[in-house]
Formats: structure tokens, sequence, C-alpha cells
């Protein structure tokens, strides 16, 4: 069954934005020495999912990220079932293969499927 793994939020002031979830949440906060400019965000031990947040702009909407065992044909899928693609395929060096999608209510969700070998 595939699961959400992953959550994003974006913002304009990704540092005051990051000061609020750290004092309301206790979230730890993690630079990512990604290709761009990205914080990984830690909610806890136990049951639930850790997620980032990037500065709005980058990307400018909040996405819950589903992992699959394979995009391509997920991908196939979705678009059956009526989901248009928002941003196609990407390789997330080191992490990925991911994908944005708009199902037929126009919910916005992401799929990765994981490759440490991805380019």
């Amino acid at each position: 069954m595939a699961r959400v793994v992953h959550f994003d939020i974006s913002a304009e002031n990704p540092q005051e934005l990051r000061k609020f979830y750290e004092t309301v949440f206790g979230w730890r906060f993690e630079k990512w020495e990604g290709p761009m400019e990205y914080w990984m965000i830690m909610t806890g031990e136990g049951p639930g999912i850790d997620g980032g947040m990037s500065k709005r702009g980058e990307q400018n909407m909040d996405i819950n990220t589903i992992d699959v065992p394979n995009l391509d044909e997920f991908i196939q899928k979705v678009q059956e079932k009526r989901a248009t693609i928002v941003a196609p395929k990407i390789a997330i060096p080191g992490i990925g293969w991911y994908a944005v999608f708009k199902d037929s209510e126009g919910n916005i969700f992401g799929m990765m499927q994981d490759d440490k070998e991805a380019k």
C-alpha cells in the first residue's frame, strides 16, 4: 500500500516560519545540502511523518508526498483516473524520482520513488 511519507510547506520568510514551528511544536530543522534552498523538518519520534520547507517561489504549495515503488507506473495509474501533471518527473540526486499532480477534485499531491542512483 502506498503511504504518505513526507510533507512540504513553503514560506516567504523561512527563518521566521521555522521559529514558529520550533517554538509551538518543538520541530527541528536542518538545512539540506541539495540544489535548492530547503530545510528538512523532523517532527518527533514515533508515529507520524517528517517534512521539508522551501522558500516560496521555488515551490508555492503545500504538498503531501506518497511513496510508490515505481513512479512511471503510478503516473500512468493516476492519469487514467483523471489526475493531471503539475510538475513532471525529476531526479532528486541521491534520493529518488519525484513528480507532482492534481487529482480530479483539484487537490495537489506528490509521488516519490526511492532511488539512491537518481541523477
